[in-house]
């Protein structure tokens, strides 16, 4: 294994590509280089959606390429689903690419949240090795019921001996944490997330994105590096799993 890295970046639809003549080149560019399925997949979402979608997918391509030192054009989207299976046509589930015919050296998990994009990717994984990362954004979680259905008795009795708007912080970060570890397990929300707790789950790290107003900034988060480019609004949170 030759570690863990992350990246943290806007997506362009949040801004020079929200442009007629910005958003045409970016289709243009995933035209060329995506999947037919992940072409497919967007096709049926609407605009918005369609958009920030198909940058994701770009950023998440341009990543994996320079991880792997390889031109993102030689590299084909293979992604594996429980229920679905894998390959290259698939567009869902755990991501993955092919490189000169065969699987690619690279374990991949992504995340998209307030028009920013979460990757994380370890080159040439230990066998068996399984990674997970989700982002959140505080203001999705704070609706009626979400507590009752996405958290334990434990993470209410911790919540509850939490103030605002720290208590709105812990909620979206227990979310991420949740999203993160089933991601990783490839169990995704057909486990029931009321029913898992992550307060002390081994394997779990929160990311740490408060502060940051630079440009492009490395940030030492517990155990790995985290690359920032520009400014990441507030109210966002991140979580890790690896195992």
């Amino acid at each position: 294994m030759q570690g863990l890295a992350l990246r943290l970046q806007p997506l362009p639809v949040q801004h020079t590509a929200a442009t007629a003549a910005g958003s045409a080149a970016m289709r243009r560019m995933a035209a060329d280089l995506l999947s037919p399925a992940e072409l497919s997949r967007a096709r049926v979402m609407n605009a918005g959606a369609a958009a920030a979608f198909l940058a994701g997918r770009l950023a998440q391509l341009d990543f994996a390429g320079s991880l792997l030192g390889v031109p993102p054009s030689s590299l084909v989207a293979s992604y594996s689903c429980p229920q679905c299976g894998e390959g290259p046509g698939i567009a869902h589930g755990r991501p993955g690419y092919l490189l000169d015919g065969g699987p690619a050296p690279l374990l991949l998990s992504a995340s998209r949240a307030a028009g920013w994009v979460l990757l994380a990717a370890v080159v040439h994984p230990d066998p068996g090795m399984r990674l997970g990362v989700d982002l959140e954004d505080t203001a999705k979680t704070g609706f009626e019921g979400f507590d009752g259905v996405a958290l334990t008795a434990g993470e209410k009795d911790f919540l509850g001996n939490s103030r605002e708007p720290e208590r709105a912080f812990q909620r979206t970060r227990l979310w991420a944490r949740k999203e993160a570890w089933l991601k990783m397990t490839g169990d995704g929300l057909r486990t029931d997330p009321s029913g898992l707790d992550v307060l002390d789950r081994p394997g779990l790290t929160d990311l740490d994105l408060a502060g940051l107003d630079l440009a492009a900034v490395d940030v030492a988060s517990p155990g790995p590096s985290l690359h920032i480019a520009g400014r990441p609004p507030s109210g966002l949170v991140a979580a890790l799993a690896l195992g």
